[in-house]
């Protein structure tokens, strides 16, 4: 199976009692959320997110994507009696050594400011003068948990390499979406709508992180209804 093309097998490394039929989504991001919301609807799972419970935010600790997202799924899934589905994601910058990395939404401070989280980026490339596209190149990563009360979890994870731009572009998705523009395309996340970002075949290309991670984990474990 390639990245733009939809699950026609189920390998189910997931045992039949884990069937995924309601799940809370853990996120308070309401742009993150509406997402996964839109990757899940083909398989027409009940969602609901922490914040809509009043769950807490868990605190992230871990080392890498993969870490965070199972400290949220892990946290989701005890707290409501539900499997939790989480994402960690973030976008590493070559120049900057991989920074901000699973720090990415830390960099926008508690108000969510990205404004100025990209403006921090684009100072520090400027620094190490970073200028030229192959000077400028990142990626975004997802990863993917989904856990379920008994203990049981699945993960995965993707990413998208692209260059990073500047002035930022477009007004659409969220976080630093308008400075990052995935290879082979002429526009950024910011100017994509959502199909095109990470609409899942056929009718999209799968091509955010997120959108890839998802795939791997639809074939995994989730059916079609």
């Amino acid at each position: 199976m390639n990245d733009t093309e939809p699950p026609t097998t189920h390998r189910k490394i997931c045992p039949p009692s884990a069937d995924v039929r309601r799940l809370v989504i853990a996120t308070h991001n309401p742009g993150k959320l509406a997402e996964m919301r839109e990757l899940l609807a083909p398989y027409r799972i009940d969602a609901i997110s922490a914040g809509e419970l009043g769950l807490p935010e868990p605190e992230e600790t871990g080392m890498t994507f993969r870490d965070n997202a199972r400290i949220k799924a892990e946290a989701a899934a005890k707290a409501s009696g539900l499997p939790g589905f989480a994402d960690d994601s973030g976008l590493a910058v070559d120049a900057l050594g991989g920074a901000p990395g699973i720090h990415s939404a830390r960099w926008a401070g508690p108000d969510r400011n990205f404004a100025r989280a990209m403006q921090s980026i684009e100072q520090k490339l400027s620094e190490r003068g970073a200028v030229a596209l192959e000077q400028r190149r990142a990626q975004f990563v997802s990863a993917l948990c989904v856990a379920w009360p008994d203990g049981h979890l699945e993960d995965f994870e993707a990413r998208v390499d692209g260059t990073l731009v500047w002035p930022p572009r477009g007004d659409k998705g969220f976080g630093y979406d308008p400075m990052f523009r995935p290879d082979g395309y002429t526009r950024t996340f910011g100017e994509m709508d959502s199909i095109e970002k990470h609409g899942l075949p056929p009718r999209g290309a799968g091509l955010s992180h997120r959108a890839r991670a998802f795939l791997k984990l639809a074939e995994a474990c989730l059916e079609q209804r």
